[in-house]
């Protein structure tokens, strides 16, 4: 079955979760949690090819993660990740990616697993979860073992974990554990004889001074046995600790209290100490380290031997490298990185990131990269002839389902549309023999859950929310101008199209913007549309790799150029006709006066009257036919599925044919075969059947009848069809609740029967529903490009995958129909 179907583009934006990602020293792959998956992502990978490998296991959304040292062989990437229901989970990983397999999977804590730490050199680990517990595990070739449980006193939820060992002790399994979270203060535990019967853990040290809760705490040792923690914390400082071997002598005594002064505060450091059976740690401050305006997320140690910097994110938008000179000893930021906005705080396309996550180096120390609140990743590279860091493109990706996906008739670019509140277009990087995929606008950031997205033509867009209208896009010059230098997509030839977009500060519509601005707008107001305009142009002219998430979050914004009124609830599903002069569009509902299906004359934008009349309840899918004249399909909730036409004689859309209950449960999706002449189209419903109903030429007065259904596991919640380049196959794929995706192949003559099923590879499908599928149009072929067959899915893991499926392979492959599924024909 791989040599049917493979990947070729993966989307996922990170959790937003500080302890959620990771960078292996032993493979340089980037690991961080995508949902309920795991993200595998080579930064440093000449290619640029983004996200490698969704690696599914987990229930629940991942909320930590690190990397261990390989213990199986030495080929394995092992990686231990936790989730919002308290599973901690063992993956074993390839390297290369090539496959995984899950080596251990408990139920760890009774609540979010918040923090993750190995142990170097060790099978052993600790986790921190919701339920206020530190537990104490070792990892085994094939399971994992539960050493002891750390109760904390005062209650606290560990926030952050680290584990270091006792250098000078003469046991192999004397550690301490440094742990912080929801109080101003740092635990420290002494822990021996890990690996017998009877260990030996005990509090030793509180760690005083922050005024806030502690994020992340960051352990690094020196070549004399030394270690330095750095705990960044909410209080917007990060403070740095040094433990000593043996004693420590302060570098101030003061022992004259007489001649500072009795009520005077001193600035002799406070002694504490962490000790096992046969080895001390003395703890004393070393630095705090002022800068960041925001709550301080993370905090990173350089991997680099010798190097001493650290890396913190803020939710200022900023990320910061620290280290101490070489002379005095004094702490001070070298490098700030990202955002310096006049906006602190906001999250428009005119304002600030949100703020960093997490903050990561890697394995060599010269680049760093960032998580920021759109699940986008920032990646800067230090040039030591110029000496300054280097931003490059990263990966990206929606953080919720996705709940819509299409392509525009010329099948160029993909527009996927997400509960994140986010509309995203996505294209191949075209440069000599490589294509690759990636972001390369963001036409709409929203207040509202996005549902639904048409295209219309190749330059404009429809789009649906959680509110009562559509609006309108069209796209600016600027991005088919980048669009057709790196794509290679033609650039339109309207004039009319507009230079740029702003969005207000208090507002939802992107405003269309002339080359000098609009100068009826106010000085409040103009401030903000010049950030949104500053470089704009100039810079796409000059780019020459796909935008960075900087310019994808400010300067993509597609302006508004219509909104559609006429429902009464949220928007549901919308489609465009195959000559785009009509767009059907339809809302919740839970009434007859609601579930109308409205049309706009997308010539005029004005609506179509009447509406159309024929559901009782929320329409959930409308596709248009593919025949010479525009047929209307609409499936709903209330199990009904309705065709309607245009009457020659007064012009009127009207109800061709219905059929009620055409399903047991509610019906999800339709589609329509993908040729003209003899007609079929295909419904999936809640009742796991995937149906297929087939007519005559539709200028026959017969009616559509059931020519076949195939039964499948799980409800089918997405179908879209496609044909084969002779156009004597109908290719139909399916989407189903629980991920699974199948390929169903008939002939285009007969409907009733399919010829072959073949479900994809289960590793490489969603871990959760599949909202939408579309496949790429025949164009692709024609125009001798030779990328075969391509699959767009919207999942409800957050993800974006396109998959390249051969139809010759299936055509002529031996495979069988699967046994999930059963052919009955009527």
């Amino acid at each position: 079955m791989s040599s049917i179907s493979s990947v070729e583009y993966l989307s996922a934006g990170g959790n937003r979760n500080s302890a959620a990602a990771d960078w292996s020293v032993h493979s340089k792959s980037l690991a961080y949690g995508a949902d309920q998956n795991i993200a595998l992502w080579p930064p440093l990978s000449d290619e640029n090819s983004g996200i490698s490998a969704l690696v599914p296991g987990h229930n629940a959304k991942v909320t930590a993660l690190r990397f261990a040292y390989p213990y199986a062989s030495d080929d394995d990437e092992v990686i231990i990740s936790g989730d919002a229901e308290g599973h901690v989970r063992i993956t074993s990983v390839l390297v290369g990616n090539d496959g995984w397999k899950c080596v251990a999977d408990v139920k760890a804590h009774d609540g979010t697993v918040n923090a993750i730490s190995c142990l170097k050199q060790s099978a052993l680990f600790v986790t921190g979860g919701a339920d206020s517990l530190i537990k104490i595990w070792r990892r085994r070739a094939d399971g994992l073992d539960l050493i002891n449980t750390i109760t904390t006193k005062p209650r606290f939820i560990p926030l952050s974990l680290s584990i270091g060992w006792f250098v000078g002790s003469k046991t192999n399994d004397a550690t301490f554990i440094a742990a912080a979270g929801t109080r101003n203060d740092i635990q420290v535990y002494s822990a021996e004889n890990l690996l017998k019967e009877n260990p030996v853990i005990q509090h030793c040290a509180t760690l005083t001074g922050h005024e806030g809760w502690i994020r992340s705490l960051a352990l690094t040792s020196n070549s004399d046995g030394c270690y330095m923690l750095a705990s960044a914390s909410a209080d917007k400082y990060i403070r740095l600790w040094k433990f000593t071997e043996g004693e420590s002598v302060p570098t101030r005594p003061v022992s004259h209290a007489a001649e500072i002064g009795i009520h005077q505060t001193t600035l002799a450091p406070k002694l504490q100490t962490v000790v096992c059976s046969d080895s001390k740690y003395t703890i004393t401050f070393e630095a705090l380290l002022l800068g960041h305006e925001d709550w301080v997320y993370s905090a990173a140690w350089s991997p680099e031997p010798g190097q001493k910097q650290l890396l913190t994110a803020s939710a200022d938008g900023s990320l910061t490298i620290w280290e101490a000179d070489p002379a005095s000893g004094v702490w001070y930021s070298t490098s700030r990185l990202g955002d310096i906005s006049r906006q602190k705080g906001a999250t428009t396309a005119t304002g600030s990131s949100g703020g960093f996550w997490t903050g990561l180096w890697s394995p060599d120390g010269t680049t760093v990269t960032c998580l920021g609140r759109t699940g986008s990743w920032r990646l800067w590279t230090y040039d030591g002839e110029s000496q300054y860091w280097t931003q490059r493109c990263a990966v990206s990706g929606h953080v919720n389902s996705v709940n819509d996906v299409t392509w525009p008739t010329d099948g160029s670019y993909i527009l996927s549309t997400s509960s994140d509140q986010t509309t995203r277009l996505h294209a191949e990087w075209k440069r000599g023999t490589k294509r690759t995929w990636h972001e390369f606008a963001r036409p709409q950031i929203h207040g509202y859950d996005l549902n639904c997205v048409s295209s219309i033509h190749p330059t404009q867009f429809a789009s649906g929310a959680d509110e009562k209208l559509l609006r309108v896009f069209d796209e600016p010059k600027a991005i088919a101008s980048m669009l057709q230098r790196l794509c290679n997509i033609e650039a339109p030839k309207r004039e009319s199209l507009p230079e740029t977009a702003a969005i207000p500060v208090l507002g939802l519509s992107n405003k269309a913007e002339a080359d000098e601005g609009n100068n009826a707008v106010g000085e409040e107001e103009k401030t903000t549309t010049e950030i949104a305009m500053n470089g704009t142009t100039g810079n796409f002219e000059e780019l020459v790799a796909p935008p960075t998430e900087d310019m994808l979050s400010r300067h993509t914004l597609f302006p508004e150029y219509e909104k559609l009124y006429g429902h009464g609830y949220e928007i549901s599903t919308s489609a465009a006709s195959s000559n785009f002069n009509l767009l059907a569009t339809a809302c919740k509902a839970s009434s007859l006066d609601h579930a109308v299906i409205r049309m706009y004359d997308t010539r005029t934008w004005r609506e179509v009257r009447p509406p159309l009349l024929a559901h009782t309840l929320t329409v959930t899918r409308l596709a248009w036919s593919h025949s010479p004249e525009d047929y209307l399909l609409s499936v709903g909730r209330d199990r009904k599925w309705c065709i309607f036409a245009q009457d020659p004689d007064s012009k009127e859309w009207k109800p061709k044919q219905s059929t009620q209950k055409a399903h047991t449960r509610m019906i999800l999706d339709c589609a329509w075969s993908p040729v003209g002449g003899f007609p079929f189209f295909a419904t999936a419903g809640r009742d796991r059947s995937i149906k297929i109903w087939q007519g005559p030429r539709f200028d026959d007065a017969s009616e559509f009848s059931l020519g076949s259904e195939i039964k499948r596991k799980a409800a089918v919640t997405a179908v879209d069809f496609n044909c084969d380049q002779e156009e004597e196959y109908a290719i139909l794929a399916a989407g189903e609740d629980d991920g699974t995706i199948s390929i169903h192949l008939f002939s285009i003559d007969d409907p009733t029967k399919v010829i072959k099923t073949v479900d994809l590879p289960v590793h490489l499908c969603p871990s959760k529903a599949v909202n939408r599928l579309a496949w790429r149009g025949n164009w692709v072929r024609r125009c001798g490009e030779g990328v075969g067959m391509q699959l767009a899915v919207a999942s409800a893991d957050s993800s974006l995958r396109v998959f390249r499926v051969d139809i010759n392979a299936l055509i002529h492959s031996s495979a069988e129909i699967a046994p999930a599924v059963t052919v009955e024909n009527s």
